[in-house]
């Protein structure tokens, strides 16, 4: 691996979201699966966390 690599060329098989986009202003996103929904945060240490 090549430090100036893009990271879209490391997971070529896999898609890349950026979470920063996916959220709004607040760092929140839900995410539906099959009949359950999911709740993607940023937190203010800049991880994410899903949570059911």
């Amino acid at each position: 691996m090549n430090i100036q690599t893009p990271v879209s060329e490391l997971f070529t098989d896999t898609p890349v979201h950026d979470a920063t986009q996916m959220t709004n202003q607040n760092g929140l996103a839900r995410i539906v699966l099959r009949d359950q929904v999911y709740t993607l945060r940023i937190t203010r240490a800049g991880k994410l966390i899903l949570t059911k």
